[in-house]
């Protein structure tokens, strides 16, 4: 194993683990690694201490891209907001449909008062089909 190898695959994990990688997608698997150092499987293959290290550090496959990672933390925000803000909606429907029973209450008391109750005949908004057809 030549140190030039060698230097050229830590130099691509360096890359890789940053999320600035230059010739791949870069997700953390070995193919992107000898890829990106511009080496042979077999080469890196012999790189015992490379690949252990390798394996020490990468545990999730996913690219680690700082965007993604930012974008990642924004979702997180952003579904802690819309669980807030749904909560808040539910308080505010409870508070509304109380309001409503209330105003509905007081203006049962206010028709009473005014002698205006409502104790007349109902009127249909909408005639009721006849049965003369069937």
């Amino acid at each position: 194993m030549t140190t030039g190898s060698e230097q050229k695959l830590r130099a691509a994990m360096k890359r890789l683990l940053d999320g600035k990688p230059i010739r791949t997608d870069g997700r953390l698997i070995k193919s992107n690694l000898h890829i990106e150092a511009g080496v042979s499987r077999a080469t890196m293959n012999r790189a015992l201490a490379v690949l252990e290290e390798w394996n020490s550090t990468v545990r999730d496959t996913r690219p680690r891209d700082s965007k993604y990672a930012a974008l990642e933390q924004e979702a997180a925000v952003l579904r802690a907001t819309v669980a807030r803000l749904r909560k808040e909606n539910g308080e505010l429907g409870r508070k509304n449909r109380g309001a409503v029973t209330i105003i509905a209450e007081l203006n049962s008391e206010l028709r009473a008062l005014r002698g205006m109750d409502p104790t007349g005949t109902i009127v249909h908004l909408v005639r009721p089909k006849s049965s003369r057809g069937r």
